[in-house]
């Protein structure tokens, strides 16, 4: 979804963890993650995703998976994220 939008953001998964990191250059270490947040985007993706019911990590984008998550709350994030992107967009 972030490819099919043209959104120059990059995903960092390790395990359970998916971080979003909105920034056109990959991050080669924390301070350089850091060093890409977004004071505005940051709290507006959060928002909107806790707006429809999805949570992500207080402290960084990150959405946590556990053994109860299901493919369809998997689903469910991937089409809100999605509705956050073309809210941005502006499709």
């Amino acid at each position: 979804m972030i490819e099919t939008h043209g959104l120059p953001w990059h995903v960092v998964r390790l395990g359970c963890r998916v971080e979003y990191l909105f920034r056109a250059e990959r991050a080669r270490n924390g301070s350089e993650a850091a060093a890409g947040q977004d004071e505005e985007l940051d709290p507006f993706i959060h928002l909107f995703l806790l707006n429809r019911g999805i949570l992500m990590t207080p402290f960084h984008n990150m959405a946590l998976m556990s053994p109860a998550t299901t493919a369809e709350d998997v689903d469910r994030h991937t089409e809100v994220f999605g509705q956050a992107a073309d809210e941005l967009i502006g499709t």
